[in-house]
């Protein structure tokens, strides 16, 4: 269970920088459990966390690993990155952009992910942006893997959401959406994402 600091430091957070946070309430346990449930049950698999928050969906990362595998946590904002580290300390923290995914892989001497989850605020990225997050994901993940990530449903139509789903579409062979959440606040659904595309060499490499 999230200690009782947990929601009143996320609402802090959210109304100094609502463009980092990008929502004032945390994923729901209803939505926190489809993004999880990619993990393998069994072996020890590398999951990696975008966006990790005060730690909604972590919390059920790790019991869906049941001390298994290894789990990285990015988690771009400092507050929320202590506040993980003394509530998970079995859980690999970074305070870093979630565009690094390929380097901190890389330091920590880890191979490809088997499953990225993300609760990152996509809309409200540039599509440069959400671009070259996606694509960092991609070059980070087995060939096996899954990637899931959380999008808000009251958006959906907006200009944003379009370009983040034409970006999935683009980053991934196969992409699928779950059901909408109506009890997380706000409603959200979760997209989940199969098959890296391999990229194209550019001309002259």
């Amino acid at each position: 269970m999230q200690s009782s600091t947990a929601p009143g430091a996320f609402v802090q957070r959210f109304l100094r920088n609502p463009a980092r946070v990008g929502t004032p309430a945390a994923t729901s346990a209803a939505v926190s459990r489809q993004m999880a449930a990619p993990i393998p049950e069994h072996g020890d698999p590398l999951v990696v966390e975008l966006g990790a928050g005060t730690g909604a969906v972590t919390e059920w990362i790790q019991h869906r690993l049941g001390g298994r595998g290894h789990h990285l946590a990015i988690e771009i904002d400092p507050v929320f990155a202590g506040l993980l580290r003394q509530r998970y300390p079995a859980v690999d923290v970074a305070e870093s952009d979630a565009a690094q995914l390929p380097a901190l892989l890389a330091q920590r001497g880890l191979g490809a992910a088997d499953v990225v989850v993300s609760a990152l605020p996509w809309t409200l990225f540039s599509d440069e942006q959400a671009r070259g997050i996606l694509a960092a994901v991609a070059a980070s993940m087995a060939p096996h893997g899954a990637f899931t990530t959380i999008t808000l449903s009251m958006g959906s139509r907006m200009p944003g959401a379009r370009r983040f789903r034409s970006a999935l579409g683009a980053t991934f062979e196969e992409v699928t959406q779950s059901r909408t959440f109506w009890r997380n606040p706000p409603p959200a659904f979760v997209y989940e994402a199969h098959r890296p595309r391999q990229r194209r060499p550019s001309a002259g490499s």
